[in-house]
């Protein structure tokens, strides 16, 4: 990256403006004109997609719990105590703090790069939904359960979570979970992003049979949102490893429309998980830095606060069988990768 600072850093320039930050003199005329806009309506410094999302969510948690964050010491240490969740084809996980917190196979700390005066710890999965998709869409009894699923008017997602159900209760089963008993996932199908950096990592199925029926797909659907899970407990678990404090989860994101792929995030990783009143977090998110930029806020923070409000909260279950079979589940998942490295230390001693 050399490159970039050559010419006195003229490829990517020295003025840094913070998110929020008023930009120039507002729309130029010629925007204006294409957008259909007045010129001169305030714009905003902008932020990714992700980051975002994290503005539109991270300050949505209940009333009972921001009215007790009275004092500015304790509403700092609140919000270090949240991890962020955007929820799509992939998943980016955001915590924010006031010390510097250098975590590895963990971007950053990033110094007011979402939330300001606080360093950013960005996470992720590379293949969330678009692996639930590649497992669903792969499994021979897909088009059946497509047109099954259509024929309701509802999604194949929901079809799925309705066949776990009705499952569950066949076996007379305590707790929904324990149906993939003998499937374990490692979701590592595009690499593995956090906590393991490891893009050679590849994606693990233990306990496929002949099975090819509607009933067999729910199951790995199932089980593949546990994998997902347990690597997002194994980020946050890592990152308090290094220093932070994480607790509370908040998701947005289209996954998080996804009652089951929610209470097993939560059962999995043991913190309750926050959804948004607002579903479009991430337009939410720009918004609040399209007020701010037009004043209408004094800060970033401030906006968020009135801007950001909690909807659902999904506590994890209380049943301890739950958190035991998990745990055992958890392990396995981490075995699942320790033994990829030996067999491709094996294969690559093999080929020398």
């Amino acid at each position: 990256l050399g490159d970039l600072v050559e010419g006195n850093h003229a490829k990517i320039g020295r003025s840094v403006a913070f998110p929020g930050h008023p930009l120039g003199s507002g729309l130029t005329a010629t925007a204006a004109k294409e957008l259909g806009l007045r010129p001169g309506i305030p714009v905003g410094t902008s932020l990714i997609d992700a980051h975002a999302g994290g503005v539109g969510v991270m300050e949505s948690v209940p009333d009972a719990e921001s009215k007790a964050d009275t004092s500015d010491e304790s509403d700092e240490q609140a919000i270090c105590h949240r991890m962020v969740l955007v929820c799509g084809t992939s998943t980016c996980h955001m915590a924010v703090s006031k010390n510097k917190l250098f975590i590895p196979g963990v971007w950053g700390p990033f110094w007011s790069a979402m939330v300001p005066e606080f360093w950013l710890t960005e996470g992720g999965q590379s293949a969330t939904g678009a692996l639930l998709d590649y497992i669903v869409e792969n499994h021979v009894a897909a088009p059946l359960l497509a047109n099954h699923a259509a024929s309701q008017r509802i999604s194949i997602y929901e079809l799925l979570n309705k066949i776990l159900f009705s499952m569950a209760h066949e076996q007379n089963i305590s707790f929904i979970s324990s149906l993939t008993q003998d499937i374990h996932v490692l979701p590592d199908f595009h690499g593995n992003r956090s906590p393991l950096a490891d893009p050679k990592s590849k994606g693990i199925i233990c306990g496929f049979t002949l099975d090819t029926s509607e009933k067999h797909l729910a199951l790995l659907y199932l089980a593949t949102i546990q994998g997902i899970a347990y690597g997002t407990r194994h980020i946050v678990e890592h990152c308090n490893a290094h220093g932070h404090k994480i607790d509370t989860l908040l998701a947005c994101g289209g996954l998080a429309k996804n009652s089951l792929y929610i209470q097993e995030h939560a059962d999995i990783t043991g913190c309750p998980i926050i959804l948004p009143r607002e579903n479009e977090s991430v337009l939410l998110g720009a918004a609040v830095l399209g007020a701010v930029a037009a004043k209408k806020f004094p800060g970033v923070r401030d906006a968020m606060k009135a801007l950001n409000a909690a909807g659902k909260v999904v506590y994890p279950s209380s049943d301890p069988r739950v958190k035991k079979y998990h745990d055992a589940k958890y392990q396995i998942f981490r075995s699942l990768y320790e033994q990829q490295l030996s067999h491709r230390s094996a294969m690559a001693q093999a080929l020398q």
